[in-house]
């Protein structure tokens, strides 16, 4: 089966690592545990069937307390789509789903490397994402 699409190019808009200070590095490295991870999807049409697709992972702490760190970065892929895809739907699938899979190691081999060179160097996500699964659940 011939892929319906093509990654032209990838890399980091913008990554940012927030640690306000070493009481918060404290308190952080020892919940780290707690920390969630968000991913947030979004996508603007460009030029010649060519899409600008906004992956955004997010690495915080959900509960209110006043010692946390932030991480986000945003991954950039520029996508283009083949001439026979029409369909919003599969268009929708293209991005959300086969377009992240494929970038997926990228992402989080530099988001990992973003959070250990921020000091916090045992941190692994034990899942990967999901992104087929992530898809189907959201046209149900």
């Amino acid at each position: 089966m011939t892929e319906n699409f093509e990654i032209l190019a990838e890399f980091i808009k913008d990554m940012s690592s927030e640690t306000p200070d070493i009481e918060s590095y404290i308190f952080v490295k020892e919940n780290i545990s707690k920390y969630q991870l968000k991913i947030d999807i979004n996508s603007k049409p460009l030029k010649n069937k060519m899409i600008e697709v906004n992956t955004i992972l997010k690495f915080e702490d959900k509960e209110i307390n006043e010692k946390k760190s932030y991480f986000e970065i945003v991954y950039v892929s520029i996508v283009k789509i083949n001439e026979e895809i029409k369909n919003k739907n599969d268009l929708e699938k293209i991005l959300l789903c086969d377009v992240q899979n494929k970038i997926y190691p990228n992402l989080e081999k530099a988001f990992l490397n973003l959070l250990h060179n921020s000091g916090y160097p045992g941190i692994k996500f034990e899942k990967k994402i999901d992104f087929t699964e992530l898809y189907k659940q959201r046209i149900n």
